[in-house]
């Protein structure tokens, strides 16, 4: 049997899931092709992931953006059922919880075509969030649940999907383990920067939660405007767009140095070196943990709770006084259990997937 798999990705942290799994498929020597819905497009930062991880141009772009939830669920869908009878993939691949994620799943779904899920089985149990509604939407319907973490997998075991679901841990790192030579050549951009090792914090906000509402964006504001180390914020431009918005840039303050997004190498190093990092980023939490980095979550809630259970991570939420606090106190724990995998994650999936293929 000819395998023939189709990507589907709408975002900047959907290319670093994609990249190794695109890269054991290529091992293996099977059809790939990508699919970007557009989601959150910018041709700039699309052509920095093409350069820095090696992979090709996507072979459609939808460029669907600036829609409703619904209004682009709606399009997408119709749109990637359009590339399916055109493809003809034997396998969808689906990444993550955003609504490329779960529009993708659905348009599978709908045509009978294997979909395998990864990053399977997570949940933060609230759905007033958009991601939680694309998680339990991308579950119900994937036919291979790859879950990064015992959690997930347990949750998934749990509603009956213990046959259907694999624990093969986080690609995200399997990219961090596959890049180390490349991390440590972007060092230089600590020196760049004006920085010191381990006396700088890293920090990232992005979630609509957090910009789009004033009191929230302005509480972490007001926060880190009282923390004395550098605070090195590579700004998001919806976060920008907010900050302006509001009226809040007068809380930038002089230790807080603000500079456009990054690649995925300078941003490994930055953390790596940092003293500890503020985010709301899925992403970026797991990453400060792989590289034994401290983190505040400026969310409400965290999917990654192996990693709050082993201490590296502390929830403050967008809460002024929990992250002065934390940020106070914070300190590297001792012990360091790397729950999220050895790096084989991506290998695993496409064993499974190919082996699951076969059989069929």
């Amino acid at each position: 049997m000819k395998l023939k798999v189709l990507h589907i990705i709408g975002n900047r942290p959907h290319f670093i899931k994609l990249t190794p799994v695109y890269r054991a498929f290529k091992e293996q020597f099977v059809e790939q092709v990508v699919l970007h819905t557009g989601q959150h497009y910018d041709a700039t930062l699309t052509d920095v992931f093409i350069r820095q991880f090696d992979l090709p141009t996507p072979d459609h772009l939808l460029q669907i953006s600036n829609l409703s939830h619904a209004g682009f669920m709606g399009k997408t869908i119709t749109a990637i059922d359009d590339i399916l009878l055109l493809e003809k993939p034997s396998l969808v691949v689906v990444y993550g919880d955003t609504n490329s994620t779960a529009a993708g799943a659905i348009a599978a779904a709908k045509r009978n075509i294997t979909l395998a899920h990864v990053e399977a089985g997570l949940r933060e149990f609230d759905k007033s969030i958009p991601e939680e509604i694309n998680k339990l939407l991308t579950d119900s319907v994937s036919d291979l649940l790859f879950a990064p973490t015992k959690t997930g997998f347990d949750h998934l075991a749990s509603i009956g999907r213990r046959n259907d679901s694999y624990l093969v841990g986080d690609v995200g790192l399997d990219l961090i383990y596959q890049s180390q030579d490349k991390i440590e050549e972007n060092m230089v951009i600590i020196e760049a920067l004006g920085l010191k090792r381990k006396e700088y914090i890293f920090m990232t906000c992005h979630r609509a939660a957090n910009t789009d509402d004033k009191n929230n964006l302005e509480n972490i504001l007001r926060a880190i405007a009282q923390i004395e180390n550098t605070i090195l914020f590579p700004i998001h431009p919806r976060t920008k767009k907010y900050i302006e918005k509001y009226n809040l840039n007068h809380y930038l303050r002089d230790h807080i140095m603000i500079i456009e997004p990054i690649g995925f190498f300078e941003t490994q190093c930055l953390l790596k070196h940092a003293k500890y990092c503020i985010t709301d980023s899925g992403g970026i939490i797991k990453e400060a943990y792989f590289h034994k980095t401290p983190s505040i979550i400026i969310d409400k809630q965290t999917e990654w709770v192996e990693i709050v259970e082993d201490g590296w991570t502390q929830i403050s939420g967008p809460n002024e006084k929990k992250i002065v606090s934390i940020a106070d106190s914070i300190k590297e724990p001792k012990t360091h259990t790397m729950h999220l995998g050895d790096g084989t994650a991506a290998k695993k999936i496409v064993s499974i997937c190919i082996n699951k293929m076969m059989e069929r």
